[in-house]
């Protein structure tokens, strides 16, 4: 697994220096900074312009690169202790996904599930969740209806996002196991999912205006059903 950026780096460096295999740059270091990655004892590469553009696909990389341990996601087994999970249902955009990680960890959320989707650019999220990927709980199902019943048969009162739902403003949201469900950014919740949700809810909007990126949405359904 390869990441690259100087935030995402030095917050790997910072909080998980046990996944780092190698270190790589494109450009001088501080040496103060420098001396950091080389206590780690790992191998240390310096990289000419055109491999590091092509290890970061044509990303802003800023001379920054860690090659890691491979992502390790939770199994849908370890939920029986959460007592808050974010499902995503279908969801593939990096952007929102990393998005969701971020607000997520800082908002106390105990698992993020990733549903109805085969395959998952993790090196993606982990840049955009600014490495919060790696402090919560991630598992991947592809199977929505494994997860739906997972969750129930674990207690869980699961929600979903839509627009349709009931306004969430004024909402007080008394059970012990929540799960919000969060649909693609095209289509919405699938409808698997629809069908074993126990309540749909919303954000009431105002100006004529009826959409949220789901990753904006998601923040504010989390913050308002998190006891």
């Amino acid at each position: 697994m390869i990441i690259y950026g100087k935030q995402v780096v030095l917050y790997v460096l910072d909080r998980h220096p046990n996944l780092i295999e190698e270190v790589m740059f494109s450009k001088d270091i501080e040496p103060k900074l420098f001396k950091r990655f080389t206590s780690l004892n790992k191998k240390i590469i310096k990289l000419d312009n055109k491999k590091a553009q092509s290890l970061a696909k044509g990303g802003n990389h800023q001379g920054f690169f860690l090659k890691l341990k491979e992502f390790e996601t939770s199994s849908l087994k370890d939920i029986k202790d959460s007592d808050f999970v974010v499902v995503l249902d279908g969801l593939t955009d990096v952007g929102n996904i990393g998005a969701i990680c971020r607000t997520a960890y800082s908002l106390g959320v105990n698992t993020i599930i990733a549903s109805n989707v085969k395959q998952l650019n993790f090196e993606g999220i982990a840049k955009t969740s600014s490495g919060a990927l790696f402090d919560i709980s991630f598992c991947h199902n592809p199977n929505s209806l494994d997860v739906a019943n997972e969750l129930k048969q674990n207690g869980f009162k699961l929600f979903g996002a839509s627009m349709d739902g009931i306004d969430l403003k004024g909402f007080e949201n008394d059970c012990e196991k929540t799960a919000l469900v969060l649909g693609n950014e095209g289509d919405g919740l699938s409808n698997k999912m629809i069908k074993k949700l126990d309540q749909k809810i919303s954000i009431k909007m105002s100006n004529n205006f009826d959409s949220l990126n789901v990753s904006v949405a998601g923040g504010i359904l989390i913050y308002n059903l998190k006891k």
